[in-house]
């Protein structure tokens, strides 16, 4: 009898962990889509992004830094592009998550509408990126990225 409890207590310890660490993999493991630059420029197709659906991305700064960004195209139809992180809470390192037409910062809680990404700057605001459309293609330059890598050496 008390084999069999603690073999069932076993079993369902050992099926929360493995639902807990496939949860968390489901959930952060493939956020990021990683980019690589050619020419000095990111691009990205602008039929992957303009769902109004957030797209996170990855890239490597000359300093080695990781950098993560997301793009987001907002209700006013404009392709938007931030560093996922803000001059206030990089250092947790724990950027942003998408709530409708909302982003919010997964460190304090602060909601800021995606039409004002790129347009309100500083403070706990995501940090924006430039960004141009070329022909079919949303263009960051990797000198944005180089200048914007210190929000990601926490992560």
């Amino acid at each position: 009898m008390r084999y069999s409890r603690m073999m069932i207590f076993s079993l369902i310890l050992s099926l929360m962990m493995v639902l807990t660490a496939s949860s968390a993999w489901a959930l952060f493991g493939n956020k990021f889509k990683k980019l690589a630059p050619e020419n000095g420029e990111l691009t990205i197709p602008i039929e992957q992004i303009s769902d109004g659906k957030a797209h996170y991305f990855k890239t490597k700064a000359d300093d080695g830094t990781m950098v993560d960004f997301f793009v987001v195209k907002s209700q006013d139809g404009i392709i938007r592009a931030a560093i996922d992180a803000c001059d206030v809470c990089f250092k947790s390192g724990k950027g942003y998550v998408q709530e409708g037409n909302i982003m919010v910062c997964t460190n304090c809680g602060r909601k800021f509408a995606t039409d004002r990404i790129n347009v309100v700057k500083g403070g706990c605001n995501p940090a924006p990126l430039n960004r141009v459309i070329k022909d079919d293609q949303l263009v960051i330059s990797m000198k944005d990225i180089n200048a914007n890598a210190w929000y990601c050496q926490f992560k």
